[in-house]
């Protein structure tokens, strides 16, 4: 299945959750409220790498069962350490529904990166299976959904369902990406997430590209410009 088709859903109920302090200027519930109903938050994850998806998720949570714990630990996942974003995302299905949605490397390459964005926050909301009253979106731009919307700039720091979506898209993209390392070595995808760092460029300059690579970003497609790289593609088997 091709990975902008793929799509996931939780929905369960429970366990308690570890106790950390609030920072100041944390996200809380006040979006939420104020639009009322099923509110879904969404986020993404990966519109800046050389390499890979770019990947969505739409949380609606369960205001009423939040734990103070969960409520106290969530916030914008770049200011959450990759151990605490893996211990937020495991209790965040007991506490929500989640969706998931992603859009590919060619399909990046295809329709352009904003526009592939919006298609996979536009997937997460349709792999809730269910249609939510409203929807708080990151950013400034609001895919098309089925649901009336708004556009939160910083909204991972504003709204608890944002930011718990921005922990969901952030943790499952860079698996995905630790996963696409063992296929393609030689990139540090397990530790750059497909970024533009030197050991990746210096892998795209002796290894050529990858079907995972961004051809339409100009620092690829500057780098397979140059006269000693050879424009070539770095198979592995299905």
């Amino acid at each position: 299945m091709p990975l902008e088709l793929a799509t996931t859903r939780y929905h369960c109920q429970m366990p308690s959750t570890p106790t950390v302090k609030k920072r100041r200027s944390a996200p809380d519930l006040s979006l939420e409220r104020a639009a009322s109903g099923l509110v879904a938050g969404i986020d993404e994850a990966g519109r800046g790498p050389w390499a890979g998806p770019v990947i969505a998720a739409a949380v609606i949570l369960d205001a009423d069962r939040l734990s103070r714990e969960l409520v106290m630990g969530l916030d914008d996942s770049k200011k959450l350490s990759p151990r605490r974003r893996a211990e937020l995302f495991e209790i965040l299905p007991h506490y929500a529904r989640i969706g998931v949605g992603s859009a590919s490397a060619p399909l990046i390459d295809e329709i352009n990166v904003l526009a592939a964005t919006m298609t996979a926050m536009g997937r997460a909301v349709t792999a809730l299976r269910v249609i939510p009253d409203f929807a708080l979106v990151d950013g400034n731009r609001l895919p098309e959904l089925p649901c009336p919307a708004r556009a939160v700039v910083g909204g991972d720091g504003l709204s608890l369902s944002i930011a718990a979506a921005s922990i969901v898209a952030k943790v499952i993209r860079d698996r995905i990406m630790v996963a696409l390392s063992t296929r393609y070595p030689g990139f540090g995808w397990d530790t750059n997430a497909g970024y533009g760092t030197a050991r990746h460029r210096d892998a795209l300059e002796a290894l050529g590209v990858t079907r995972h690579h961004r051809l339409s970003y100009a620092p690829v497609h500057k780098i397979l410009s140059q006269d000693r790289v050879q424009t070539r593609y770095y198979f592995v088997s299905p």
